[in-house]
C-alpha cells in the first residue's frame, strides 16, 4: 500500500529514540536516505518529529489502548503505533488513510501477525479519542508532553511564563537563515529566494536574518553551495554582535562546533587579528572546518578542552571570548524534542559545574579591558542568570554590562529569551567586561585549583 514504507521507517526512528536512547538528529538521516520521493521523506520526517514531540502523551494513551505491553521483539511496532497516534492527533491526517497505511506498514517491518493489532488499536483510538483527551487531566506530564521534573523546574523558575514556554516547546520551529555579509546583502539574497518562489521575511532584531515561510532542505537554497547563506536560529544569531569586536582583535570561540557562530564572527567583524575556534571533539571540529570552507572563511581550529587552557593555549590573551556553554538545551526542545525524553534532572547539576569550570578557565585568557559573552540555549535559571551571579560574586575583575533593549527578558545580569512561535529559540546572554586594571593573563592561569 502506498505510504507504508515511510511509516515503517518512521517507526524505526521512533523506536530508536524511545528504546535505544538515540537522538532524532542521529536516527532520522539514515531513514530519509532510503526514501526517494520528497513527499515520502517529508511524511517520514513529520511522523518522526510529531511522535517524539508528543511522546509522553502518546505513551499515556497507548497504555490505555493496549491490553498488555508489546514484547521487546515488537519495539518497532510500538514505534509504529506511536506514529499512528501522531498522524491521527497532531498531524490530523485522514483516519482511514492513516490507519490503513500504518497497519500495512507492520508487514514492511516483517510483523504480519501484528497488522490486525495495529489496525484495532488505532481504530479504538478514533472511537475513544474524546475520552482519551479528557483523561489527560489526570496526568500533567501527558497533558503538557513534558517530564515532571522539567514541569516543576519551569514552574519554579518562571511561574508567570511556564505555560508559554511549554506551548513554544510543543510547536514546530521556524527555519531561520543568516545571510553571509561577506558575500551578499540580505536584500539581494531575499530577491534570490523570491525568484525561486521561496517566501521569506526579514527580522527586525538581527541584520542578516531571514525567516522562511516554510522549511526546506538547506541544499535547495539558492547559493548554498557557494556560501551565500547559512541556517541559524534567530536567537543564536543575536549572541555574536554582543562581542563588539574591533579591528585587530583576537577572538576565541569556545565550543565552536558546528561552526555557525565562528562563521558569524568572521562575517560580522572586519579585519580581525585572529579567530580561534575551539572544540573538545575532533569529529565536531571537522564540521567547523567544513562550515568555514563552504562559506569561504578561515579560522584557526584547535581541538582542546577549554577548561584546561594550559594544554593548548599559547599564552597570548584574547580581546573577545564567546563561551557558548554546554547546557540542558531546554530552549531548543522544539527543534530537538527527544531532549524531553532523554534529559534527566540529575544532568543539570553536572552541567552547571561544567559551565562554572569553563567560565573560571576562560576568564584568565581574556585581556584586561576585554569582553566575554556567555550564552546558552537553556531556559533554566541555574544555568543562566544564577550561574552568572555566582561568577560575578567570586570574580572581582568581572563587570556585567546591561544587555541591550530588546534582547530578551532581563534576568539577573543577563537577558533571557523564551521559544516563540514565529521568533527564535530559548536563549540566555550575559556580557562580561574585564577590569582594565586586572593583572596580566598567563598560560597556566586557567588551570582549576
Amino acid at each position: 500500500m502506498t505510504g507504508a514504507l515511510p511509516r515503517a521507517l518512521a517507526a524505526e526512528v521512533i523506536a530508536a529514540v524511545r528504546f535505544d536512547g538515540r537522538s532524532l538528529k542521529a536516527a532520522l538521516p539514515d531513514a530519509l536516505a532510503r526514501l526517494h520521493d520528497p513527499r515520502d521523506r517529508a511524511l517520514c520526517e513529520a511522523i518522526s518529529f510529531e511522535s517524539v514531540r508528543w511522546l509522553p502523551r502518546y505513551e499515556f494513551w497507548l497504555a490505555r489502548l493496549l491490553d498488555r505491553p508489546l514484547p521487546a521483539a515488537a519495539r518497532r511496532v510500538h514505534g509504529l503505533l506511536l506514529g499512528g497516534l501522531a498522524q491521527l492527533d497532531a498531524m490530523g491526517l485522514s483516519d482511514y488513510a492513516a490507519i490503513s497505511a500504518t497497519a500495512e506498514a507492520a508487514r514492511t517491518l516483517r510483523q504480519p501477525r501484528l497488522v490486525g493489532l495495529v489496525n484495532a488499536v488505532l481504530r479504538r483510538f478514533v472511537r475513544e479519542r474524546e475520552a482519551l483527551r479528557a483523561a489527560l487531566a489526570s496526568s500533567p506530564e501527558a497533558a503538557a508532553a513534558h517530564p515532571r521534573w522539567l514541569l516543576d523546574r519551569l514552574a519554579a523558575d518562571w511561574p508567570q511564563d511556564s505555560a508559554c514556554i511549554l506551548e513554544g516547546n510543543n510547536t514546530q520551529a521556524p527555519m531561520w537563515l543568516r545571510v553571509n555579509a561577506r558575500r551578499t546583502t540580505r536584500e539581494a539574497y531575499a530577491a534570490l529566494l523570491a525568484a525561486d518562489g521561496i517566501d521569506a521575511e526579514p527580522a527586525v532584531s538581527a541584520s542578516q536574518a531571514l525567516r522562511l515561510a516554510r522549511p526546506l532542505a538547506p541544499t535547495r537554497l539558492p547559493g548554498w553551495s557557494v556560501g551565500l547563506v547559512s541556517v541559524q536560529d534567530l536567537s543564536a544569531q543575536r549572541a555574536v554582535p554582543l562581542l563588539d569586536a574591533q579591528p585587530g582583535d583576537r577572538v576565541l570561540d569556545i565550543g565552536a562546533a558546528p561552526g555557525g557562530k565562528t562563521a558569524q564572527i568572521l562575517e560580522t567583524f572586519q579585519a580581525l587579528g585572529e579567530v580561534v575556534a575551539l572544540d573538545i571533539d575532533a569529529t565536531r571540529l571537522a564540521r567547523v572546518e567544513g562550515t568555514l570552507a563552504r562559506l569561504g572563511l578561515s579560522a584557526r581550529c584547535i581541538q582542546g578542552d577549554a577548561a584546561r587552557p594550559g594544554d593548548w593555549w599559547d599564552g597570548m590573551p584574547f580581546d573577545r571570548i564567546l563561551l557558548d556553554a554546554p547546557c540542558s538545551a531546554t530552549g531548543v526542545i522544539r527543534r530537538q524534542p527527544d531532549i524531553k525524553w532523554h534529559r534527566r534532572e540529575e544532568d543539570i547539576a553536572a552541567l552547571v559545574r561544567r559551565q562554572a569550570e569553563l567560565l573560571d578557565a576562560a576568564w584568565p585568557m581574556l585581556r584586561p579591558g576585554g569582553r566575554l559573552v556567555y550564552a546558552t540555549c537553556s531556559v533554566l535559571r541555574d544555568e543562566n542568570d544564577r550561574q552568572i551571579d555566582a561568577f560575578l560574586a567570586r570574580t572581582p575583575s568581572a563587570r556585567a554590562i546591561p544587555p541591550p533593549d530588546g534582547l530578551g527578558r532581563r534576568a539577573g545580569a543577563g537577558a533571557q529569551r523564551f521559544p516563540q512561535r514565529e521568533g527564535g529559540d530559548g536563549f540566555f546572554y550575559a556580557i562580561l567586561d574585564k577590569d582594565p586594571a586586572d593583572g596580566a593573563a598567563g598560560p597556566d592561569a586557567g588551570r582549576m585549583r
